[in-house]
């Protein structure tokens, strides 16, 4: 829809929520809110919570960006809401933030679509933290949460199963290790005159690239542009925004993935899209655009000119 005719929008930036990643979300949130003051918007900042519908009637906004992570702001739920209210709206809308958030969906698009991915299954909490339900290694982490918010590694040889935190969820994802490089791509819209895919970053840490990883600074070091063989990054770049594509999303998303260097092309696989990636001081979408060349403040920006309902 453009906005860039009118005179200052008003936008609501939703930031917060009841998920497990609530302080990446307010994070974000305040971030993007300064970056769109920057660019002239008239902002007001949302904590989202059970009275949302009410407050957005009250504020009466011309766009809400979305800045929510984790579950209820990036699984379809707040999108349902704003189709509702009918309030144009940033990133994915209902059905790709619900696939994409749902990890073994995700790999059934991915499968229909011909795009590499590492074997998993879905089992429960009780019979994972009581025997091996694959062999080892393999990873153990929520379905549909983000942000690598309760990831357990189980390495080869391990003689016992991980014993999982009172809460994680009940159904969990056990996925084989998939070793390898850390690679991810952000994709900026994919019409004409959209950046589309951006570039390849290479995130390099001492460990596995978990929530301190992700959001403390000095948490991990991001190579970006990565220094990758031509056919790697063509296919990263191909790869991401197909992933954009055949799960419908809008917007931004990430896709991350793996790449096992001994087997070239074929060690390359997908890991997950993110939707609502993070925009915080050290999130990689923002790095991303920044270098092709778009700010921080562009970036928000876009992505509010973006905005609409029906996604």
């Amino acid at each position: 829809m453009g906005l860039s005719s009118r005179t200052s929008p008003k936008v609501a930036v939703l930031l917060g929520g009841p998920s497990a990643e609530r302080e990446v979300s307010l994070s974000t949130g305040r971030e993007c809110a300064a970056g769109l003051r920057d660019e002239g918007y008239e902002v007001v900042e949302v904590e989202a919570g059970p009275d949302l519908p009410a407050r957005l009637s009250e504020i009466s906004p011309d766009v809400v960006f979305n800045a929510l992570h984790g579950r209820w702001g990036e699984d379809g739920c707040v999108q349902g809401i704003l189709e509702w209210l009918q309030i144009p709206y940033t990133h994915s809308g209902v059905l790709a933030s619900a696939l994409a958030m749902d990890k073994e969906k995700t790999k059934s698009i991915y499968r229909e679509a011909g795009l590499p991915f590492v074997d998993s299954l879905l089992a429960d909490k009780a019979d994972v933290s009581s025997r091996h339900v694959m062999p080892p290694p393999y990873v153990v982490k929520p379905y549909n949460e983000g942000s690598s918010v309760g990831v357990y590694i189980v390495n080869e040889g391990a003689n016992t199963p991980p014993k999982l935190s009172d809460d994680m969820p009940e159904t969990v994802m056990v996925e084989a290790f998939a070793p390898g490089r850390e690679l991810t791509v952000s994709v900026m819209g994919t019409g004409e005159g959209d950046p589309g895919a951006l570039c390849v970053t290479d995130i390099l840490t001492d460990g596995w690239y978990d929530y301190s990883a992700k959001y403390q600074p000095g948490g991990s070091r991001h190579v970006c542009p990565a220094e990758l063989p031509d056919e790697i990054e063509t296919a990263c770049l191909d790869y991401a925004l197909r992933a954009h594509v055949v799960l419908g999303c809008r917007g931004l998303s990430r896709t991350d993935f793996r790449w096992d260097e001994s087997k070239g092309l074929d060690g390359l696989i997908l890991l997950e899209t993110n939707t609502q990636p993070g925009m915080t001081p050290t999130s990689l979408s923002p790095e991303q655009a920044q270098a092709k060349g778009i700010s921080f403040g562009a970036l928000c920006r876009w992505l509010v000119e973006d905005a609409s309902c029906n996604r």
